[in-house]
């Protein structure tokens, strides 16, 4: 019984040091030299150090002067300990009863008409950074008017930012909000 015993154990500890401690530790430093950046976090510091956010994960903006995510469904909002989705089907009456309360609240606070799909409905995890265009430009007047500038300067910020599908097939036009706020404050005088 030892002889079948023994390998089983040596293969054991064999694995647990290749695949526990010597991989984890070779893609450790591999992300640490090849993309730094991203493997600490895509952290947004300030010039001073401070870290403001990650380019990686939403945070809540409420003030008029700035663009605003998409709703989240991430505990009390963008909280990534509780990343999540709200698991709520088309069907169901809460998703649209909280679908028409976040599109009533975008038309009070943007006038809008059409309301894209990302300012009334949560990401998958709840903490998605981005935002289409489409929502951005329809929060350019109320930016605007809070700044006290015109809406072809917050346009042309807007513009600016936009990101465009990988390699042009995969995935959507978007813009990442903490980004496009930070350019917000910096190139537009605060009220």
């Amino acid at each position: 019984m030892i002889s079948h015993l023994r390998p089983a154990l040596v293969m054991t500890g064999l694995f647990t040091l290749v695949l526990g401690a010597a991989y984890p530790l070779a893609v450790t430093g591999v992300a640490q030299a090849a993309f730094p950046d991203q493997a600490n976090g895509s952290l947004i510091r300030d010039r001073d150090g401070t870290v403001r956010g990650s380019a990686l994960i939403g945070q809540p903006f409420a003030e008029a002067r700035y663009l605003h995510p998409r709703p989240s469904a991430a505990g009390d909002g963008y909280d990534a300990s509780a990343s999540s989705g709200s698991n709520l089907g088309p069907l169901n009456p809460d998703l649209k009863s909280a679908v028409a309360e976040r599109a009533a609240a975008v038309r009070a606070e943007d006038g809008a008409g059409t309301i894209p799909a990302d300012a009334v409905t949560a990401s998958g995890s709840g903490l998605d950074p981005d935002i289409s265009p489409a929502y951005a430009r329809l929060q350019a007047q109320r930016i605007a008017t809070a700044r006290g500038v015109s809406v072809d300067q917050v346009q042309r910020i807007i513009e600016r930012h936009v990101e465009q599908p990988l390699f042009g097939f995969v995935g959507q036009p978007h813009l990442n909000v903490l980004m496009t706020n930070r350019a917000l404050d910096a190139e537009l005088p605060r009220p």
